[in-house]
């Protein structure tokens, strides 16, 4: 990977070094989706030149494009295949997209703010943080099928995977992680103290 990050724009190659790495990404073919991949494409054209930096970018109507390692992680822990059958919930910036498209069998893209169409999605990706997981989510996931999100708990993101099993899908939070919430998966309001 090293001898190929020298045909990459130095942006893309600094974050690749100084950001995933040290975040302890490692996995080639992620550095490789990572680093063929122009993060500059995917957001206004007024953002570009903080393209690479490591934090969430504003795209507008309270979306945005998530920091590089919380797409490099969320692709690790996916680990997309050719034999999936992938559903991407987003924001509609077309990033994790163009991350996931080479790696998986086939790819639905929606946006978080539409129904979701289709099921026996064998990975699903939520691009941002949802402080709940929909029923039409979970019933869109196959039996044994993988889903990989943000996830909202106490006020902290965290990176989080699950599993359906039984019907049930469960959720485990693996890292603190600045994942940026997507309003449409925020959870009822209650009443406290």
């Amino acid at each position: 990977m090293t001898s190929t990050l020298t045909a990459v724009p130095p942006a893309r190659r600094a974050m690749i070094n100084s950001q995933l790495r040290t975040s302890g990404v490692n996995e080639p073919w992620v550095l490789a989706a990572m680093a063929a991949c122009p993060r500059e494409d995917f957001v206004p054209a007024e953002q570009a030149a903080y393209a690479y930096i490591d934090r969430a970018l504003p795209l507008g109507d309270g979306r945005f494009l998530a920091s590089p390692v919380v797409h490099a992680r969320m692709l690790a822990q996916a680990e997309p295949l050719r034999a999936d059958k992938v559903l991407i919930i987003g924001n509609g910036n077309g990033y994790l997209p163009a991350l996931v498209k080479p790696l998986a069998g086939s790819l639905t893209v929606i946006d978080a703010k539409d129904a979701i169409e289709g099921h026996d999605y064998t990975l699903i990706f939520i691009d941002g943080a949802i402080e709940q997981l929909p029923e039409a989510v979970s019933a869109a996931l196959a039996e044994g099928g993988r889903i990989v999100t943000g996830l909202v708990e106490r006020g902290v993101a965290r990176l989080a995977a699950g599993r359906k099993h039984a019907g049930t899908v469960t959720m485990t939070t693996l890292c603190d992680l600045a994942v940026p919430v997507l309003p449409e998966f925020a959870a009822p309001k209650r009443w406290s103290f």
